[in-house]
């Protein structure tokens, strides 16, 4: 039997790459999930996120920023401070990648790793 190819069209690519660009980076579906958790200033992202440096949270949040995925606010108050929150379409991918989450966990659950 012959196998049937199947080609991506070039906006199919460019729709994988773009989602590459985003969660394929280290971190970026940590933050998303975080300030969809509530997490929205900086200083508390890096303590919620365990591991995570200033530098590759900066790195992440303007790169969520440049996607469209979150946006940023300053707060006016005695002291300035920045708050983010989630996009319309950031609200939609942070509910999809809680879903592999839970799919992860619940597969964890049912078949825990062969002991070697």
């Amino acid at each position: 039997m012959k196998r049937k190819t199947v080609v991506l069209s070039l906006g199919e690519r460019a729709s994988y790459r773009r989602l590459e660009d985003v969660v394929g980076c280290k971190w970026s579906a940590a933050v998303l999930a975080a300030i969809a958790r509530g997490v929205t200033r900086p200083g508390r992202l890096e303590r919620f996120i365990p591991g995570i440096s200033t530098k590759v949270l900066g790195e992440r949040i303007r790169k969520l920023l440049d996607f469209g995925l979150i946006t940023r606010s300053e707060v006016p108050g005695r002291i300035l401070h920045v708050e983010y929150a989630l996009t319309p379409t950031g609200r939609r991918l942070a509910a999809i990648i809680e879903q592999i989450r839970d799919l992860d966990e619940e597969h964890a659950r049912r078949d825990p790793p062969a002991a070697e």
